[in-house]
Parts: structure tokens; C-alpha cells; sequence
């Protein structure tokens, strides 16, 4: 429960999630040393694949992680990080979040899904003394994204009236 009480504290969760990252074009992940540069890829990789694994088991949600591979991207290597802002998929996400600190409604409700899911799940197959510890993390990280704000749908382009 101490991690659902340092979320609730709006002062620590932004200081924990709403770091503000550098621009892309930042040259601090070139100044680290190279063991230094070759730990934060190794972790932004670790984390994209968890985040990926996050898709199809429904205990993972997948934007925390993303976004946290962005971070990780972000200090050790430029080519990842831009690999990452351009990829189809994960990209709005993390550009929306930088933007707006801002998850999209969809990423929202899939996450709170898989992530009832996956409580249920393991409630009824883990021993009793164990059942509420998936549950636990889960209410946390449905708490942290409830209290993010959510990213209003872009709207299409609309064609001109023809005359």
C-alpha cells in the first residue's frame, strides 16, 4: 500500500512520471561515457520488451514501460531514441506523453482491462496469502493512469466544401 500512498501524493508522482524530457536533437546521451550510454540502451531495450510482452499478458500494461524505455532511450542513445518517437505504433504514444503528459483513452481502457483481467486471473489460480499482490500493483498503476490526463481524439481533416 506504500506505493499507492507515493502516487496519491501529486507531488511525488510528478516527480517520479512527469519528468520533463530533453529534446531529441539534445546532445547530453552523446557527453555519458560509453559504459554509462550502453547501461541506459541495455534498460530501454529491457523495458520496450517488457512493455512489448505488456500486449499480450494482461499483469503488463504496456505504456509505463514504453515510456519509460523513451527515458531510458533518451539518456543512452539519439538513433533508439529517434527509432522510437518515429515508430508507428509506440511512437504517438510517447510524443503524446512529452507533449501533453497524456495517455490516449484507448491505451486507458485496454490497460484497466487486461489489467482486471489478469487480477482475476491470478487470484483464482495463486494461494490465498499471495491472490492480492498482482491485484495491489495493478490498482496502483490504475490509479497513477486514472489521475493522468487523456488525450483528446485528433479529429480528421475535413475536405473542403465543393462549390
Amino acid at each position: 500500500m506504500w506505493l499507492a500512498r507515493m502516487l496519491a501524493d501529486p507531488i511525488v508522482a510528478h516527480t517520479i512520471f512527469a519528468r520533463p524530457m530533453p529534446p531529441i536533437d539534445a546532445p547530453a546521451a552523446t557527453q555519458r561515457p560509453a559504459w554509462r550510454r550502453s547501461l541506459w540502451i541495455l534498460a530501454g531495450f529491457l523495458s520496450l520488451g517488457t512493455g512489448i510482452v505488456g500486449v499480450f499478458l494482461p499483469l503488463l500494461p504496456t505504456t509505463p514501460f514504453v515510456l519509460l524505455a523513451a527515458f531510458c532511450f533518451s539518456r543512452g542513445s539519439v538513433r533508439c531514441e529517434r527509432w522510437l518517437l518515429t515508430h508507428p505504433r509506440f511512437g504517438p504514444l510517447v510524443r503524446d506523453w512529452r507533449e501533453q503528459h497524456a495517455i490516449p483513452l484507448r491505451a486507458k481502457q485496454l490497460a484497466w482491462t487486461m489489467m482486471l483481467i489478469g487480477s482475476i486471473w491470478s487470484a483464482w489460480v495463486l494461494p490465498r496469502h499471495l491472490a492480492w499482490v498482482p491485484a495491489a500493483c495493478c490498482s496502483a498503476v490504475a490509479f497513477w493512469m486514472y489521475r493522468l490526463p487523456t488525450r483528446q481524439p485528433r479529429s480528421a481533416p475535413t475536405a473542403p466544401p465543393q462549390a
